[in-house]
């Protein structure tokens, strides 16, 4: 059964055909991630009992990295074919890899969701936002905001070395909610996609002097 990319039809689809098959939750929303919002998506390790289930006894980040065994399931892929390719690895968390469809912007979660709220107030196009267990908010923004944020936060005058900002772009990979990271706790949405929005995240720099202001405010008040 295919699906087209940001049909609201195609949502309910995928969950109806999850629950007449008795398909996973987890596949349901690997397959929304694939088949409605565009993105790729990587089985990941998981952690239990502190040891990383990819079998290395010393596994630099347990729980909280890609498998290397395991292909990544394409963008564009249906529930049947995210189905076959999970069962193949029960119980694999789901990441998404960074740098593709989109970048992430991270920052504090106390920071990210006054940001949040404040940028929704102020009517500014938003892309998804998670936080995870370790509290983190994570802003979906347009690919290449990583390489570009040094020279972004000069220019609005935030080239604080310790502002608590950073940027993830290609290479890096973020755990996608419901799925836990390292063993903490699941990453939660803040926002969740939206069909107009997840395959068009924003521009860092409509973002930025807010959540710059923020991390630098919710510094100097600890």
């Amino acid at each position: 059964m295919g699906f087209t990319i940001g049909s609201s039809r195609s949502i309910r689809d995928i969950r109806s055909v999850s629950r007449r098959r008795g398909r996973s939750s987890e596949c349901t929303a690997v397959a929304e991630f694939t088949g409605l919002w565009g993105w790729d998506v990587v089985p990941g390790a998981r952690a239990t009992g502190g040891a990383c289930s990819c079998g290395r006894p010393d596994c630099p980040a347990p729980g909280a990295h890609p498998l290397d065994f395991a292909p990544e399931v394409p963008a564009g892929a249906t529930l049947d074919a995210v189905t076959e390719a999970w069962a193949k690895h029960p119980g694999a968390s789901v990441l998404l890899p960074v740098g593709r469809a989109f970048d992430v912007i991270e920052v504090a979660e106390q920071a990210g969701r006054r940001a949040l709220a404040r940028l929704e107030r102020m009517g500014l196009p938003l892309g998804p936002v998670t936080a995870t267990p370790e509290g983190r908010a994570q802003f979906f923004v347009a690919p290449g905001a990583a390489a570009e944020l040094p020279r972004l936060l000069y220019r609005m005058g935030w080239d604080d070395p310790g502002l608590d900002l950073r940027g993830l772009g290609p290479g890096t990979h973020v755990t996608a909610p419901p799925s836990d990271r390292g063993g903490r706790g699941p990453v939660r949405w803040l926002r969740p996609p939206e069909l107009d929005a997840a395959s068009e995240p924003p521009a860092a720099r409509l973002l930025l002097g807010t959540l710059a202001y923020l991390a630098h405010r919710s510094r100097t008040e600890r």
